[in-house]
């Protein structure tokens, strides 16, 4: 095992790390984006996949433990990398002009730590009940969670809104530039493929997809008795 961590706390070994489970996380957020937009087909169908994840006990418990895994080890590995970039360059530049660096990938440290903050509320949030109690467990009239009618209540709130709108800009930054990274990392990166393009085009359809159930519910579009 002297080997796997030999190869864990090299630069090489980190970065490999670090596209492994960037890469899972991104599936999770694929996924988890492609569930919440039910909240277009309404009150029953959402509710129903609502209560078809919560159901499954024997898979949601490893997945959730598999995710904050995957979770700690992508930011412990993350503060190792930082960490021995700054250690290897003690003194700053006197005057810093980056060249090949995007204002995304600069920012990737600052971006992923209040992304990790953004999830812990949004966790505390919709997971555990703590910001909004009053619409958290209700009932619809299947005697299920009503995971519908909690979620258009939170985003009815523009503040609520508001945190998950910048939330998901950042988030949508990150994972965008971490896809050219994790190929680049990977070993995947070939100057035939345009994979430049697929940071914006991921952040784009992850920022779109993530928001427009919010945004219809703020504007009306979606609403308690459903769709209209």
């Amino acid at each position: 095992m002297s080997w796997l961590v030999r190869y864990a706390r090299s630069s090489i070994g980190a970065k490999h790390i670090m596209a492994v489970t960037g890469l899972l996380l991104f599936l999770f957020a694929v996924v988890h984006m492609i569930g919440h937009l039910q909240m277009f087909g309404g009150r029953d169908l959402y509710n129903t996949y609502a209560h078809f994840l919560q159901s499954l006990w024997e898979v949601k418990w490893p997945v959730r433990a598999g995710l904050l895994a995957l979770l700690i080890v992508h930011v412990v590995v993350a503060i190792g990398l930082v960490a021995k970039n700054r250690g290897a360059r003690p003194e700053r530049y006197a005057r810093y002009k980056p060249v090949m660096s995007s204002a995304a990938g600069r920012a990737m440290a600052l971006t992923g730590l209040v992304v990790f903050v953004f999830l812990a509320f949004h966790i505390i949030h919709f997971t555990i009940g703590w910001v909004q109690p009053e619409a958290f467990h209700t009932l619809d009239p299947q005697k299920r969670y009503d995971a519908y009618s909690m979620f258009v209540y939170g985003f009815q709130n523009p503040a609520i809104y508001g945190i998950y709108l910048v939330g998901m800009i950042l988030l949508a930054l990150h994972l965008g530039h971490g896809a050219a990274s994790w190929l680049q990392s990977l070993g995947l990166r070939h100057p035939k493929y345009p994979v430049d393009r697929l940071g914006p085009l991921i952040a784009i359809v992850l920022f779109v997809g993530y928001m427009a159930p919010p945004t219809a519910v703020l504007v009306g579009l979606v609403r308690m008795n459903g769709v209209g």
